[in-house]
């Protein structure tokens, strides 16, 4: 729905979950496909992995969808897309992300999430583009989320809901991934309020309580797909080092630049990881 109307997740006494399976019920009705067994949220840089994942059945405006909001960064592409794989999966593939930084509340950052899983995903991939803290680590790599610390300060689990966090980053699907790529590196992602890039003495507070990575997305996109049952698997693209570790400032270009030099070949991989699931 346009981004002028109201959202129904905006209404403290809504059911988010009865709203998601709104949404589902949406995205099936307009893509023609009742159930999809993997979701993907592409995040900055890893957008043409959509490109060739398989035979796209149909691409909707995310906005025809309940719940969902137009994207307010450049570099996602505000649409949902129903991909069949050669090996006959269907797969969602999230191009609307909203940011935690966009200040419309926890439930519109996971309602994705929440989404996929009532469209029958049991598999979440979730990627980014984010800062590197290894300086091993260079522009454009491709690195597996073992593990997040997450410093919103906030949780999308409502009320007395206690959900396990051990292995949220599934062991098992990273090493399916690097059954495809053995030279994958792993890290902890740190996830930030945002928008504001984090300072120097910030990145070392997070090298210091055991981050390699620095971002503004998917640990609270994460702690709702445990929530709703899903395995989950985490890629994030290295589009720059973190501050205080590269000495150039940083910007939203660069990041931008980043992802396009690196889309072919991260997305090549993310296409084979996927069929492999």
């Amino acid at each position: 729905m346009p981004e002028t109307h109201s959202n129904p997740l905006d209404d403290p006494t809504a059911n988010p979950f009865e709203v998601a399976a709104q949404a589902a019920a949406d995205i099936a009705r307009l893509t023609g496909v009742e159930n999809h067994d993997i979701a993907l949220t592409l995040g900055s840089g890893w957008g043409k992995a959509a490109d060739i994942l398989g035979e796209t059945v149909a691409t909707i405006p995310a906005t025809e969808v309940t719940g969902f909001s137009k994207p307010a960064l450049e570099g996602h592409v505000g649409t949902l897309r129903s991909i069949r794989t050669p090996g006959g999966k269907n797969v969602l593939v999230i191009g609307a992300r909203t940011h935690y930084y966009e200040d419309h509340g926890v439930r519109r950052v996971v309602h994705s999430v929440r989404t996929a899983a009532a469209t029958g995903a049991k598999i979440m991939v979730l990627t980014n583009g984010a800062g590197g803290i290894r300086e091993t680590w260079t522009p454009g790599q491709p690195v597996l989320i073992s593990d997040h610390i997450n410093l919103t300060a906030d949780s999308p689990l409502e009320g007395a809901t206690f959900v396990d966090l051990t292995d949220l980053y599934s062991k098992r699907l990273r090493d399916i991934a690097r059954s495809i790529d053995p030279m994958l590196d792993e890290g902890v992602y740190t996830q930030f309020r945002g928008p504001h890039y984090e300072t120097p003495a910030e990145v070392q507070m997070a090298k210091h309580i055991g981050g390699h990575i620095v971002g503004m997305s998917t640990a609270l996109e994460a702690i709702a797909a445990r929530e709703a049952g899903m395995e989950i698997l985490g890629f994030s693209l290295i589009t720059n080092l973190a501050a205080g570790i590269q000495q150039t400032p940083l910007s939203h270009a660069e990041v931008i630049e980043a992802g396009r030099e690196a889309e072919p070949v991260i997305s090549a991989l993310l296409a084979r990881v996927v069929e492999a699931l």
